[in-house]
């Protein structure tokens, strides 16, 4: 069992033969993800070869889906096609697709975002994210596939760099999924979607949230977690030494007085039993000690 991802899941790279696409989509199959099709416009028929694998290229998402199955798709292309590439992922009924361009003009990402609620079949995760993985088993997105093993922490984080940090500090115990979700102001999947399926999730024991500061994400997750959480959670602000008034890091993260500060973050997760580190290493202190409670249990 995973969260969006498992060794059957049949995943395409749109932009697979530009650079970012071509780089990434080598070591996606490196770590062991089932890559089944490219799709880059106006090469079609073309294929990519890296790492002993021969992928077929296509025109559109649409061709891509009839003829291999594919039910993933990660976005590599530059910001001013990003908004044509996630709809025509969104038309094809995609399940899932993880847009890593960072830079998309946020009415764009505004308008993929509704076509795909409209659509009531296609989960977005991102834009400007770093992707997912579930380890051991598929890798999409730019997520370093050794700096951790397979174990039974859950991880959703709106930083990429915290991500791989969080990963590789817990190393010892291991990630089921972890979930770059992102930091722009509007994003496909949240923290709250992220945590309703860890808790679902049977081989996922504790989960770990990485937040930052600006908007009021992690006190929204926080009131989920009063109501529906029972596993342990543990949690990360980014963003303690910020000034306020000011934009720091992601688009979506600006402080205005206590709105949105990682103080008022860190209380309204603590008023719910949400331990919160003060550093990244802490953080993976306190999900460890949670998780050898459970084992001793």
């Amino acid at each position: 069992m995973s969260i969006f991802l498992n060794k059957s899941t049949k995943v395409l790279v749109q932009g697979i033969t530009g650079a970012e696409g071509s780089k990434h989509t080598a070591r996606m199959l490196a770590s062991g993800t089932n890559i089944v099709a490219g799709v880059t416009p106006g090469k079609g028929g073309q294929v990519f070869e890296a790492n002993g694998h021969s992928i077929p290229v296509f025109n559109s998402v649409a061709e891509a889906v009839t003829a291999t199955g594919a039910d993933v798709s990660v976005v590599f292309v530059p910001p001013k096609f990003a908004k044509d590439a996630v709809l025509s992922a969104i038309d094809a009924k995609i399940h899932l697709c993880v847009v890593i361009t960072e830079g998309i003009a946020v009415h764009d990402t505004a308008e993929f975002f509704a076509r795909a609620q409209q659509s009531g079949t296609t989960r977005i995760i991102g834009p400007n994210c770093p992707g997912l993985i579930t380890v051991g088993e598929c890798n999409v997105g730019i997520i370093p596939a050794d700096i951790t093993g397979a174990g039974r922490i859950g991880l959703v984080s709106k930083s990429g760099t915290l991500t791989y940090q969080m990963m590789y500090e817990l190393r010892d115990i291991g990630i089921s999924t972890a979930v770059g979700i992102g930091g722009d102001p509007i994003i496909g999947t949240t923290h709250i979607d992220c945590l309703r399926m860890f808790q679902d999730d049977p081989d996922t024991d504790v989960i770990v949230m990485i937040g930052e500061i600006g908007g009021d994400a992690e006190e929204r997750a926080a009131a989920f977690i009063k109501e529906h959480v029972t596993k342990p959670v543990v949690g990360y602000v980014a963003g303690f030494t910020a000034p306020e008034g000011k934009t720091m890091g992601h688009a979506g993260a600006i402080v205005s007085g206590s709105s949105g500060t990682a103080e008022a973050k860190k209380l309204a997760l603590e008023a719910v039993g949400v331990k919160v580190g003060k550093t990244p290493s802490e953080t993976a202190r306190l999900a460890r000690e949670a998780y050898n409670a459970l084992v001793r249990a």
